[in-house]
């Protein structure tokens, strides 16, 4: 299957750039059975988990600025692509830890904050390590640095056994690869030696090589989160329709490339998790690929009356700076499926977070 580079020629690499009634945090933590058996959720990747890491770097991938926020507690724009909480924050609140991940750049975080877990995911990242250079943002393995880092204060503050304990018991989300193919494969096109089957390839020893770091330091329980159905993110539908305002149809090659990468993924995960669960190891493959598109496909059928472009500005390019202060915004983000061209809603996130339950369930019990 052939490929050519997205049709429309932007000026600012900005446009590149990026993923992926409500209920109280606190009804949330009514609804969980198993509060005591997780100690702590650690989280890896790019802008689907980042909860503000990248204010603490100098890129243009940022987003602590309004209307980004617009839903979290006290409209506040903490550095979520999102108008409001994360699916790691749905998670966190569900097991019984705390009502949201903060990210581990924030220098303010107190002793309890940092015992109870961390976000080390940066926005604009990937498996690929070109693509998190290209917008300056923190590589996989500077993340897992950042996590040797945070053992070493965690140990020096309550000691190595206890430690030991709370990682061993705690829960690792990992949330990345679609700023691989979206930005760096198909649309600056920086691996394109390689074929597709190479390169998803390429991507699934990088999480290979991730689960080993991670497992030499104490991790148990990992649960790597799939690629969504990348042709309907807004922003891709705008660079590869032949009418960016007219035809806002899913393109269906790409997404199709991302559910060939997440059966691989998920053979490879089952794989990797028969051989470490006699050691006590737990690796799971949280499919998001399905939801969303169930989602998109039916959304008025849940409450939605958009789709295919986003809530800030026009809904079809604005991401990151593109969506600020002067931007129109819809009245009700609820109504839509993505907050910008390619971030999801709260609402969203909500709604795949519900979808996920089980496999939630199965690893924080």
């Amino acid at each position: 299957m052939k490929f050519k580079a997205c049709r429309h020629s932007l000026t600012l690499p900005l446009f590149f750039f990026s993923l992926l009634f409500f209920p109280r945090a606190e009804a949330l933590t009514k609804e969980r059975g198993f509060n005591r058996s997780v100690s702590a959720v650690f989280v890896f990747g790019d802008s689907t988990v980042d909860p503000g890491n990248n204010n603490y770097l100098v890129t243009p991938i940022r987003s602590n600025f309004p209307p980004y926020g617009r839903s979290f507690k006290n409209q506040e724009p903490t550095g979520r692509f999102c108008d409001g909480r994360l699916a790691t924050d749905f998670i966190a609140s569900y097991a019984g830890i705390k009502e949201y991940v903060p990210p581990y750049l924030d220098p303010t975080l107190s002793l309890e904050e940092l015992m109870t877990g961390v976000s080390f995911a940066s926005a604009g990242s990937g498996y690929d390590p070109l693509t998190a250079r290209i917008s300056n943002v923190i590589e996989i393995p500077k993340q897992v640095e950042y996590y040797k880092e945070y053992r070493k204060r965690i140990e020096n503050a309550i000691g190595k056994q206890r430690t030991d304990y709370l990682i061993k018991k705690a829960v690792f989300v990992i949330s990345c690869g679609t700023n691989d193919f979206v930005i760096s494969y198909f649309t600056l096109r920086v691996r394109k030696s390689y074929t597709i089957p190479e390169y998803q390839h390429f991507l699934i020893q990088k999480v290979e090589q991730l689960i080993q770091s991670l497992w030499a330091q104490g991790a148990r329980r990992m649960a790597f989160v799939g690629l969504p159905p990348i042709g309907c993110l807004p922003v891709v539908i705008t660079l590869n329709s032949q009418n960016a305002f007219l035809q806002r149809d899913c393109i269906d090659e790409l997404s199709l490339v991302a559910k060939d990468y997440n059966l691989k993924l998920q053979k490879k995960l089952k794989s990797i998790h028969r051989n470490l669960a006699h050691f006590g190891g737990r690796i799971a493959y949280i499919d998001i690929y399905g939801p969303l598109t169930n989602l998109i496909q039916d959304y008025k059928k849940f409450g939605f009356e958009e789709a295919a472009n986003g809530c800030c500005g026009s809904g079809i390019i604005e991401t990151s700076l593109l969506c600020n202060p002067k931007s129109f915004v819809c009245p009700d983000a609820s109504k839509y499926v993505f907050w910008d061209s390619v971030h999801p809603t709260e609402r969203t996130y909500y709604i795949v977070f519900q979808n996920l339950r089980p496999i939630i369930d199965s690893m924080i019990k």
